[in-house]
């Protein structure tokens, strides 16, 4: 087997393969099974701000005010939001205790408020690094696009300037100025962007004439995105590190997305699809006997390799389909 190692955001990794938060990083006996298949560090299961504000504000509104006040409701509040945060730093710390690989946190949220607090908790718990979940949909005709990158940027910077562990941001690809994006979370303290988020998949039923949710796991064809951007942004934006998510599910996936620049990938759905124990040992596999068959010895020996250059930046932006009938 190659030297696999690679370093992403900071972290030394022994391979690029990265378990993306989902179910199957929610305990620490699922993490600890990683590791041993092979996986280099885990993104520990989204905590959601929407999902602890909501129920907070339900529980608190099924008291009886009229018995408990509204210093009851307001107690509630923050007892349930409390517990809710206190359960992840335990999953934190019991992950820490049986995995030696980096554990990353994941935060899905929509504004600072509180979670710059909890992100020194996070830090305090043993968390090495974490990931930010920024889900916003620019669905309001009075909020200009660039309103939403700000919020970003500002979410992101308030998390990098209260804890030392490194930040990581895994963006949707719906965001309008992607490189300008990236390169200012860069100068705010992100050490690393993930491509990309996937979105809840929306759909219709036609006979019910009601709304749905479509495919959640991924497929081979979502990784072409991930791949294009990440070589637009790797072969610009030099402060910061790039992992692709998404479409992942082969070796050969893997050296695409490193020779595009991606320091890591996340793979989560073919995990879904197939065994743990058999899809990250192909992978790490396959990835070696590649980098025998041509040479190389690490990793950053063939990082980058096709990255976006002055030279080959107009392959990365054409978007049409002129090439395939002319002629």
């Amino acid at each position: 087997m190659k030297n696999l190692q690679t370093e992403y955001a900071g972290l030394k990794l022994k391979n690029p393969i990265v378990i993306s938060s989902s179910s199957l990083t929610n305990t620490a006996e699922k993490n600890f099974k990683l590791e041993q298949e092979g996986a280099s560090a885990v993104v520990l299961k989204s905590i959601f701000e929407e999902q602890i504000l909501l129920q907070a504000q339900k529980e608190a509104a099924a008291m009886d005010s009229s018995v408990y006040g509204a210093e009851g409701g307001d107690y509630l509040f923050e007892y349930v939001k409390n517990h809710t945060l206190n359960e992840y730093l335990k999953l934190i710390a019991d992950t820490k205790k049986v995995c030696t690989i980096p554990v990353i946190a994941s935060i899905n949220c929509y504004s600072s408020g509180s979670w710059t607090e909890f992100a020194k908790q996070i830090e305090n718990a043993g968390a090495d690094a974490i990931e930010l979940n920024i889900m916003m949909l620019p669905t309001s005709k009075d909020v200009a696009f660039k309103e939403y990158e700000m919020r970003f940027i500002q979410i992101v910077d308030d998390l990098c300037k209260a804890v030392k562990i490194p930040v990581t941001v895994k963006l949707a690809n719906n965001v309008g100025s992607l490189v300008y994006l990236v390169n200012a979370l860069a100068g705010h303290g992100a050490k690393g962007v993930v491509l990309f988020n996937k979105l809840y998949p929306f759909d219709v039923d036609i006979e019910k004439m009601s709304y749905t949710a479509g495919e959640i796991t991924g497929h081979n064809s979502d990784l072409s995105n991930g791949l294009r951007w990440a070589g637009i942004i790797s072969g610009s934006v030099k402060d910061i590190d790039c992992a692709v998510s998404g479409g992942v599910h082969t070796a050969e996936d893997v050296v695409k997305a490193i020779l595009c620049g991606s320091s890591a990938v996340e793979i989560c759905s073919v995990l879904y699809k197939e065994k743990a124990e058999t899809v990250i040992p192909q992978m790490l596999e396959g990835l070696s006997k590649w980098m025998e068959a041509k040479g190389y010895n690490t990793i950053d020996e063939f990082k980058g390799k096709l990255s976006a250059t002055d030279e080959s930046i107009s392959f990365f932006e054409r978007t049409q389909f002129l090439k395939y009938y002319h002629g």
